[in-house]
């Protein structure tokens, strides 16, 4: 492979279907522009809720920044817990990582839903000092972690963290996926029943009344639109509007390179350090090999003249933690930095829903950007709707009961779960009990009978695969979601549901 290929790892390892251009009038409930995670899974979600989508992109779908991304799907953000409490108060801290923690758990409940092959699991990931000594880090990693804890997420600080060898603190529910083959999937579900999928197509107006998307001589008309490139275009706002927000941004490179190194040389996980601009690394077990990339060197976009040292380097240090790693991919993406730190996800005007600035949380801001969309689409509360306002100024640090004020949205009736599963092992589970348990690296959800018998169940709702939760004092499986209700071992109870939960111990 060339010194100067920049074709990512995953645009090589996961190829996706083909679709046409525009080349007609359509009428459509949502307009949805820009082909990367945010759209993909915003036509996605409201498809699935029975409305009809046009999803367009320019260029391929999942070929820009969704393709260039190093696929971190994590909770924690760039914008450390403790700077986020000082700046915008507690409960807006807490709200900040629960809006990723949701984002996760829809992730999750997507591949469930769509038996997609993408290799997502859980992982822990850890925060740590530089390996290198000349890329200085201060950052206080126990005050991190403990109010990590306060605040119900499931961290802890290490004196070492594994392999880095060096102070930092370890996040459990943290999560990797191939980004291409979760999008694949998604994006086959889309087209049909009065939606479409369009490629090359460009976007030249958006005309508010009637709202209308128009390309290359042929109109989308919509009752909404959600403006989902990496970006957002100026839409139906007027260009001073657009250029205020414009100058709220600020748009950086990042780089990456990858390649194979032994089985079980590092631990499967993610990892970041805290110098700046900061390094992060994954790292994915495969059959008879394990796949490694490292990300960094972050510079504002256009300020760098030789972007070739930047991969040489990167590589240097790579190679410095793994001697042997055969590297075979190196490319770059752009993240966006916004103002105050937070992203912009929300109405820029009326019926018109942009999102930006997810900074090192693509996967996961774009995620929850998708499930915000869905939302305002549909006219539901959201309980992040307020916090990352594209109009906002700044978000105050004053008295909010966030938990008490959110308790009815899906997320929250199943929070608590999120902190981890209740157990590791069987041996704590008693008769006429039963418990969601991490077993072998799954969750389960296992019941033990009267006799001893333990069955072993997905915890996963059969209607729109959101989690069950054990009602001790009914004895059955409770879905917060939406109501469904499931005998110990399975059976459906009470609907929306109506096949069994899938037997696991078969």
């Amino acid at each position: 492979m060339s010194d100067f290929d920049t074709t990512s790892y995953w645009s090589a390892s996961g190829p996706l279907p083909r679709f046409a251009a525009l080349d007609r009038n359509v009428s459509v409930d949502v307009a949805v522009i820009g082909g990367g995670i945010t759209g993909i899974t915003t036509a996605y979600l409201l498809k699935r809720a029975g409305r009809t989508v046009a999803l367009l992109d320019r260029r391929r779908m999942a070929s820009v920044d969704t393709g260039h991304t190093t696929a971190h799907v994590t909770h924690v953000t760039d914008l450390r817990l403790t700077d986020l409490e000082k700046n915008f108060g507690r409960d807006h801290a807490q709200a900040v990582w629960d809006a990723g923690r949701a984002a996760q758990w829809q992730i999750e409940a997507n591949v469930d839903a769509e038996q997609i092959d993408c290799g997502f699991q859980w992982v822990n990931a850890w925060l740590h000092a530089p390996v290198n000594e000349e890329r200085k880090g201060d950052f206080h990693f126990e005050r991190e972690a403990t109010l990590a804890s306060e605040l119900g997420f499931d961290a802890r600080f290490l004196d070492q963290v594994p392999f880095m060898e060096r102070p930092g603190i370890e996040f459990a529910g943290q999560a990797l996926f191939h980004p291409r083959q979760y999008l694949r999937a998604l994006l086959e579900t889309i087209s049909g029943q009065g939606s479409h999928v369009f490629e090359h197509t460009d976007v030249e107006e958006v005309c508010p009344d009637p709202l209308t998307v128009v390309s290359g001589g042929h109109r989308i008309s919509c009752g909404y639109v959600v403006i989902a490139t990496h970006t957002p275009l100026m839409g139906k706002n007027n260009l001073a509007s657009a250029t205020l927000f414009q100058t709220k941004l600020a748009l950086y490179t990042s780089y990456a390179v990858g390649g194979r190194v032994a089985a079980g040389l590092i631990p499967p996980g993610s990892y970041w350090d805290t110098a700046d601009p900061y390094d992060y690394l994954r790292v994915d077990p495969h059959r008879n090999h394990d796949y490694v990339i490292l990300g960094g060197e972050d510079h504002k976009t256009g300020q760098e003249e030789d972007s070739r040292q930047c991969y040489a380097r990167l590589e240097r240090r790579l190679r410095a933690l793994a001697p042997e790693v055969e590297v075979t991919h190196r490319w770059s993406g752009q993240v966006i930095e916004t103002n105050d730190g937070l992203p912009f996800i929300g109405e820029s005007s009326d019926r018109q829903f942009v999102s930006t600035g997810f900074a090192g949380n693509g996967m996961t801001f774009g995620t929850l950007a998708a499930m915000m969309a869905s939302d305002a689409v549909a006219g539901r509360p959201n309980p992040w709707k307020d916090l990352f306002d594209p109009s906002r100024t700044k978000v105050t640090g004053g008295l909010w009961d966030y938990i008490r004020e959110n308790k009815d949205y899906p997320y929250y009736l199943i929070r608590d779960r999120f902190a981890g599963a209740e157990g590791k092992t069987l041996r704590g589970l008693k008769p006429g009990q039963g418990k969601i348990l991490e077993l072998g690296g799954e969750r389960v959800a296992a019941y033990r009978d009267e006799s001893g018998r333990v069955t072993r169940l997905s915890p996963v709702c059969t209607h729109m695969g959101c989690l069950v939760a054990w009602n001790a004092a009914e004895h059955t499986w409770d879905c917060p979601c939406h109501g469904s209700r499931f005998e110990p071992k399975g059976k459906v109870l009470s609907g929306p549901a109506e096949s069994p939960l899938t037997r696991t111990d078969e």
